[in-house]
């Protein structure tokens, strides 16, 4: 029963830290002291939370973020007089980032002498930037609003110009019948089972893991250790399993972080997923993974990370040393679990719905894959003897692995493309180097050509003809898929849309389909023809808008309906394309929140929030031509619903054209 303090321990961490971070570990004040009519001094004070600690502004470059301030207006109408000096600090040295770091505990005080250019100041602001740490660094800014002579500060943030005013109203739209809005009777009606295939890609990426040569060797080592190193056999069996829950444990922490990063702007998630950079990054780190899967080069941690949990293992014991063991394997065997992870993380940013909630779920699911092959044989150790033994078939699971992490590099960069506007990688383009990478896997499997850590050449196994087979049969499929002799079904959602084309189409819209990319534009058209609208918010980046065109709207039923009975709007939440500076705008939320909108997608995922009070994508809704809602909005759903969706918005539609 010793281990149980500790377990508790462990698992109250996440709740500890969220507690934490509402409570606000740092406290901030100001105070101001006047040398002369023109000179004085600011000082800026933090209270920091026991065991939490910031970074000062001059810690070493290459470990954590310094502090940073930025002073309004600072040169026009006054200047800093010097550098903005601090109270004591404590330095330390990082093994992480093996520099000297340099930071703050209880107690940050920063001052700044400056001297008025302007004598009528009266009001200053400065805003600080800082990291305050913990078990997690959470990155914050604060706004100090200083005022010189003592007078309570005036906020003299800009008022809205009167062009701001206007193209901010006729964001919001006088919707009649709002509130079928909320009943969400059809409101993605995949959102549980999309958890459900999260997990289950988490369970498959973990299941991959362990055949890889980092993992699988140290099964049969840490079940035997465990069944002899204890007196009784019960107790053996009790702690492999212990091992195994604290595998699934530290996993589900490593995606705690990403819980800590919520923005008051409900567009952020689609922002950080459809980013042109952050998708440039996947693909140049998913490309880094594969030829360290390929056998170039290995990832690895700091070994000194894993020598330090291995000896904390030894003298702790104990279900705390046995927590040890179980960081030991997560630390080790990063060569081959990181890339997993990676991929594992980059499918969450693909995924509909919360990505940090998603990638928990992934997580939990591929720490529980690595953590019950350690149970199940400590329960059952006579198994042990039907596993294969270690050998060159794991090098040939990694090399596939290489192959699917330069895939899925391709998609992050083919999201750039759409989301840029680049029009470099259209679908024939994409499709094409899936092909020659397939191709390539295919005959890898085949052993047409090797990789560096290739070991002797031997005779091909029926397992691996049988991948060689289906790697062929997908290549094939991806061909017939090219030349459109049969519809990617199985790949909806992936490859760019059918209308991004190298060949001129009449149409930019899916599936043929006509379509308004403007609103009012679309509005005025339904009602010239007295047509109800069919409004899609979508993105260029968006997988089950994709889904929904490929595999709903081209259906037989439901897409005559769609052409024929209703006027489309499609709105790109996530297009980059600037406005025209005319059309530019600063836009203020009820909250006095104020947001630039320059960007087609910013204006169209505004419109979104304002007026339906959503954030995601697919999104639709079905409107009358004078702003009635006909039905409740739906999300991802599928052919039948979407059919009896759109009939019973056309029969609302008659009715009311009847009174």
């Amino acid at each position: 029963m010793r281990f149980l303090v500790p377990l508790l321990g462990f698992l109250l961490i996440p709740f500890y830290l969220f507690a934490q971070t509402d409570a606000n570990p740092a406290l901030w004040s100001h105070s101001v002291n006047k040398i002369s009519d023109t000179e004085y001094e600011l000082v800026f004070k933090g209270k920091i939370a026991d065991g939490w600690h910031v970074y000062s502004q001059y810690t070493a470059e290459g470990g954590s973020l310094p502090s940073e301030f930025t002073f309004e207006k600072a040169g026009e109408d006054y200047e800093l007089v010097g550098k903005t000096e601090e109270s004591e600090t404590i330095k330390e040295y990082s093994d992480i980032f093996e520099v000297e770091e340099t930071f703050f505990k209880k107690e940050a005080v920063f001052t700044q002498k400056i001297k008025l250019l302007n004598p009528d100041v009266r009001q200053i602001s400065v805003n600080l930037f800082y990291q305050i740490c913990k078990e997690v660094c959470i990155p914050k800014d604060y706004l100090f609003q200083i005022s010189l002579d003592g007078n309570a500060f005036v906020d003299t943030q800009k008022s809205l110009d009167e062009k701001s005013v206007a193209l901010g109203e006729s964001l919001k739209l006088d919707l009649k019948n709002k509130n079928l809005l909320n009943q969400g009777g059809l409101t993605d009606s995949e959102g549980k089972s999309n958890l459900w295939v999260i997990f289950g890609l988490g369970f498959l990426g973990g299941l991959i893991a362990l055949l890889t040569p980092c993992v699988f060797p140290m099964i049969p080592l840490t079940v035997s250790f465990f069944t002899k190193q204890s007196n009784q056999k019960s107790k053996g069996i009790a702690n492999a399993v212990l091992y195994g829950f604290f595998i699934v444990l530290i996993y589900f922490l490593l995606s705690l972080p990403f819980h800590l990063f919520n923005s008051v702007d409900s567009q952020i998630l689609n922002t950080i997923a459809t980013n042109i950079w952050l998708n440039v990054f996947f693909f140049v780190i998913f490309v880094v993974f594969a030829f360290s899967f390929f056998g170039y080069f290995e990832l690895t941690l700091p070994s000194s990370w894993a020598n330090k949990m291995d000896s904390a293992s030894s003298k702790v014991g104990g279900g705390l040393g046995i927590f040890f063991m179980a960081l030991t394997l997560a630390i080790v065997s990063f060569s081959c679990t990181g890339p997993i992870l990676g991929g594992l993380l980059g499918s969450t940013t693909l995924a509909e719905g919360n990505v940090a909630t998603n990638l928990t779920i992934g997580m939990v699911g591929f720490g529980l894959a690595l953590a019950l092959p350690f149970a199940l044989f400590a329960l059952f150790p006579t198994w042990l003897n039907s596993l294969p033994k270690s050998g060159g078939w794991m090098t040939t699971v990694k090399v596939v692995l290489g192959f699917l992490e330069l895939a899925l590099a391709f998609k992050f960069l083919s999201n750039a493309d759409l989301v840029g506007n680049w029009g470099i990688f259209k679908r024939e383009i994409f499709l094409g180097i899936w092909i020659v990478l397939f191709v390539l896997m295919t005959l890898y499997l085949f052993g047409i050509f090797r990789f560096p850590h290739d070991g002797p050449k031997k005779r091909l196994s029926s397992t691996r003809k049988l991948f060689g087979v289906l790697s062929l049969a997908f290549s094939i499929y991806l061909i017939v898929g090219l030349f459109n002799i049969v519809p990617l079904k199985l790949l909806s959602g992936f490859p760019p849309p059918d209308f991004y084309s190298v060949v001129q189409t009449e149409s930019d819209c899916p599936l043929g389909l006509d379509c308004f990319k403007d609103f009012e534009e679309g509005v005025a058209y339904a009602k010239e023809n007295n047509k109800p609208i069919l409004l899609d918010f979508t993105g260029w980046a968006c997988v089950n808008c994709r889904k929904m065109e490929e595999n709903v709207w081209s259906d037989s039923d439901v897409y005559p309906i769609i052409k024929e009975e209703y006027v489309l709007i499609s709105l790109y939440v996530d297009d980059r394309k600037e406005l025209p500076d005319g059309e530019k705008f600063d836009f203020k939320y009820e909250s006095g929140r104020i947001k630039s909108i320059e960007t087609i997608g910013q204006k169209w995922g505004t419109f979104q929030t304002v007026n339906f009070n959503a954030a995601s994508q697919p999104y639709y809704v079905l409107l009358s031509p004078n702003l009635e809602i006909l039905n409740d909005a739906v999300q991802y759903v599928d052919v039948e619903t979407y059919e009896a969706w759109l009939k019973s918005g056309l029969k609302k539609h008659q009715l009311s054209m009847n009174k």
